[in-house]
């Protein structure tokens, strides 16, 4: 074998051996819990170490907003003064992300559920109307099957009903591959990741850098985890049959569906929507004209007004 031969073969060793200890480092990073909002504060829960923000009056009729897949509590910003005027708005972040713990398991739908039913209990919030959007939409359908007394109504906003009907796109997509994920996950920059964020809003939405933060903060372990609990649990069961008559224990909650028209994750936002008119004829849906997967960033004020008529 010849010398240049040889120094290839040395690369190409020292690569992969580079790359097999980035994958365990990175797959065991774990990060402890962190006020990052104005006003947050950790709980020490049970579950684990959890960030919320509240604000409004106390004797407000409570609601509760969870938010969506490498979001955090900022993604409320837009909605949370409009909501708080009459009513108590407790915002969570989820666990790994945002400035809540990420540990290095514990990600699955119902665990999530848990620790927002913990919360709830810590803060002494009684029956509440419960917002989640997207991975929060399926946080707040688990939660009202596991404690049905802490949910008085179910708001979702761009959940799909089951994972097929959702594409994340190429950048997020590629972080779920093994190695090479890792990788990505060590390099990515500013740059890469917000264009990443780009399909979670309208075309030509700008994203702004506090959500690039966001996603800055998660793990790895937290990012695919994350994304597998969500596939299991609308795997396991749709959501729009989870909130059919026949599931929650026929308690038949109040169910509104949200769903941006320029949606660019949710494949077919009014065939989404229409699947959770026929599990729930009772259910709600509002189709928001210039707003994608993200209508409590893109348009506040309207789905504010949606969240606002429900709650009463």
């Amino acid at each position: 074998m010849g010398r240049g031969w040889k120094i290839a073969l040395g690369v190409v060793v020292v690569v992969i051996s580079l790359l097999v200890i980035n994958t365990l480092l990175v797959d065991g990073e774990t990060e402890s819990a962190e006020v990052t909002v104005p006003g947050g504060r950790i709980l020490d829960l049970p579950g684990g170490e959890v960030q919320v923000v509240e604000g409004g009056p106390r004797d407000g009729s409570p609601i509760v907003l969870i938010h969506c897949f490498t979001c955090a509590i900022d993604w409320w910003d837009g909605m949370r003064p409009l909501l708080e005027r009459e009513h108590r708005v407790i915002a969570i972040d989820l666990l790994g992300h945002g400035g809540s713990e990420k540990p290095a398991r514990g990600y699955a739908i119902d665990l999530q559920a848990r620790s927002v039913g913990e919360a709830l209990e810590a803060l002494q919030v009684g029956p509440a109307t419960i917002v989640g959007h997207s991975l929060g939409g399926a946080v707040a359908v688990s939660l009202a099957e596991a404690d049905p007394s802490q949910v008085k109504r179910v708001v979702i906003i761009d959940t799909p009903s089951v994972p097929d009907g959702a594409d994340l796109g190429f950048i997020a997509s590629l972080g779920f591959v093994p190695v090479i994920g890792e990788a990505g996950w060590r390099l990515k920059t500013d740059s890469l990741t917000r264009d990443g964020l780009e399909v979670a809003f309208a075309p030509g939405y700008e994203v702004p850098d506090r959500f690039v933060d966001d996603v800055n903060r998660m793990t790895y372990t937290s990012y695919v985890d994350s994304a597998d609990a969500f596939d299991d649990f609308a795997e396991s069961q749709s959501l729009a049959d989870r909130m059919a008559p026949a599931g929650l224990k026929r308690l038949l909650k109040p169910l509104v569906v949200i769903i941006g028209a320029e949606e660019q994750i949710v494949d077919d936002p009014e065939a989404a929507l229409a699947a959770y008119r026929r599990a729930a004829p009772r259910t709600q849906t509002h189709l928001i004209a210039g707003a994608g997967h993200s209508p409590n960033v893109e348009k506040p004020a309207l789905t504010a007004r949606l969240v606002l008529e429900v709650a009463k």
